[in-house]
């Protein structure tokens, strides 16, 4: 054991008690709580927009330079094939494919 063992074991036994927390405490105000229409509206709205800021920043930044270009088209074939509600494993089988084979060929 190192000297910062202690801290550490403090910390994830904080950690799992306020996970335990707030999963115990989801049921027992569902009741009591109710939510505002447009804060649910807003939290949807702000889920969508988190996960594009999050494909976006891995699909165009690497290693804090712009991506290859290889990458940016096989998630742009991705996102056209998800658009079109081409089941999951066929959005993930393409987007890779087209990459692989474009880096096949050359494209970095």
């Amino acid at each position: 054991m190192t000297a910062d063992t202690p801290a550490l074991l403090v910390g994830i036994a904080a950690l799992a008690l306020g996970t335990f927390a707030f999963r115990f405490a989801g049921p027992l105000l569902a009741g009591r709580w109710t939510i505002p229409e447009r804060f649910e509206q807003l939290t949807a709205i702000g889920t969508v927009v988190l996960l594009t800021a999050l494909v976006a920043t891995a699909t165009f930044i690497e290693d804090r330079e712009i991506s290859s270009p290889a990458r940016i088209i096989g998630v742009g074939v991705g996102g056209v094939l998800a658009w079109r509600r081409v089941p999951f494993v066929a959005v993930v089988v393409a987007a890779a494919g087209s990459t692989a084979l474009l880096r096949l060929v050359g494209m970095p």
